[in-house]
């Protein structure tokens, strides 16, 4: 690509990214409640994202979560569940860039201190037999929602001071926990040799599809925000594939869930 295109396509254009957006999450949010006639209340502390549904659908199954009715979302149900002694939030199937960091604004503006995301994801180096997680350290911006946030980088990352933090809290959950890079794609189903290949030279260790728009989001508005993969399939090339442990891998997730409440309980991130 030419230095001149460059200059015209529209991720790089007009983006202002000093100034602030005329739609923001608090019009929205206000504008449902108005037409919903619901009051206007804070979301809990910690929230979670739980992109694949998993875990949300094994809370309900166990009669552990409740839809918290005053949540205005238009195209998400928040429920709470209680961890730790904490009630947490947790939204299920916000998948991809655009959907999580548009729920993650919310939660935000509706008054959520710390957001969780844990996704499945593909093995790209391996860490050994999946299931396992990687606490995300940075991941590649080949999605589109980060620069509308941020100018171009190659990776968004995880602060610093939270990994440390996160690293020292997850070291005695059921799964191994290794900390590493991702590759955050808009596009699972164009995860070609060639592209595959580059991330295995940047020594990445997985693939999934929301965390350099959540680090870039974090970033920016300078929230805590911390990203989970949970390695469970090798992109359909092996027998048997996409098993993620006991009930769907929820009961692991909600061993990082937890570590991470308790984190938050100890001292407030």
């Amino acid at each position: 690509m030419s230095n001149e295109w460059a200059s015209q396509f529209p991720l790089q254009e007009a983006k202002g990214y000093d100034e602030s957006s005329i739609f923001s999450p608090e019009s929205l949010l206000n504008e449902a409640r108005r037409q919903k006639d619901l009051p206007n209340e804070d979301v809990p502390e910690i929230c979670v994202l739980d992109p694949d549904g998993d875990i949300l659908h094994h809370l309900r199954d166990r009669g552990e979560a409740s839809e918290l009715k005053s949540w205005p979302g238009y195209h998400t149900r928040l429920y709470t569940m209680e961890r730790q002694g904490f009630e947490v939030g947790i939204i299920a199937c916000a998948v991809g860039a655009p959907f999580a960091v548009l729920v993650a604004e919310q939660l935000f503006a509706a008054g959520c201190e710390f957001l969780i995301s844990i996704t499945s994801s593909g093995q790209i180096l391996p860490r050994g037999e999946p299931p396992y997680f990687v606490l995300i350290e940075q991941a590649l911006r080949d999605e589109g929602t980060s620069y509308h946030y941020q100018e171009p980088t190659r990776y968004a990352s995880l602060d610093h001071h939270l990994q440390d933090r996160v690293e020292k809290a997850c070291t005695d959950v059921s799964q191994p926990v290794y900390t590493g890079a991702t590759w955050t794609t808009d596009a699972p189903f164009r995860e070609t040799e060639r592209a595959i290949e580059r991330a295995r030279n940047d020594e990445i260790l997985a693939v999934e599809m929301e965390a350099a728009a959540l680090y870039t989001f974090a970033t920016v508005h300078d929230q805590p925000v911390v990203c989970f993969a949970h390695v469970t399939n090798q992109m359909g090339q092996a027998e048997e594939d996409f098993e993620k442990g006991e009930a769907a891998g929820s009961m692991a997730a909600l061993d990082v869930i937890d570590a991470n409440v308790e984190l938050w309980r100890k001292d407030a991130i």
